[in-house]
Order: structure tokens, then sequence, then C-alpha cells
């Protein structure tokens, strides 16, 4: 089972190279979440929307990430030349 920091390690990953196909709200949730570290309270208070909506909005995020990487498999490629 992969441990927070992996995912976090893994969603940064992904962001640093799908990020420009997300819509601009999703970039700024995962950005909020990922990069800034601010809890989903956090989140929701500077938005002005409910804490359940940042988490859906973020796990929304995380899927089309995962789509474009099981679609397309740059950051595989990335890691197998590292």
């Amino acid at each position: 089972m992969e441990s927070n920091l992996e995912k976090t390690q893994r969603i940064n990953l992904l962001m640093d190279c799908y990020s420009d196909l997300l819509t601009e709200k999703q970039n700024l949730y995962l950005s909020y979440y990922y990069e800034e570290d601010l809890s989903l309270s956090e989140i929701a208070d500077e938005l002005g929307v409910s804490r359940n909506a940042v988490y859906d909005h973020i796990k929304r995020a995380i899927k089309v990430l995962e789509d474009y990487e099981n679609s397309l498999e740059r950051v595989y490629i990335i890691i197998i030349q590292i």
C-alpha cells in the first residue's frame, strides 16, 4: 500500500506532467492541497465552499490526472529514465 508521502510525490509528479491539461479550478484545488499544504478546511475557507466540496474537487482532479497517466504514461517513462 502507498504511504501518504509516496502518494503526495506521485500526485506532484503527475501535476508536473499534466497540469496544463487540467482546468484552472482543478489546478487551484490541487495546488492548494499538494503544493501549499493547506488543509481541506483552509481551502474551503479561502474559496468560500464546503469542506466536502473541496474533497470532491480534489478527488475528481486526481482521477483526471490518473486517467491522463494511464493513457499517456509520461510519468512512467520519466521514472524509467532516472
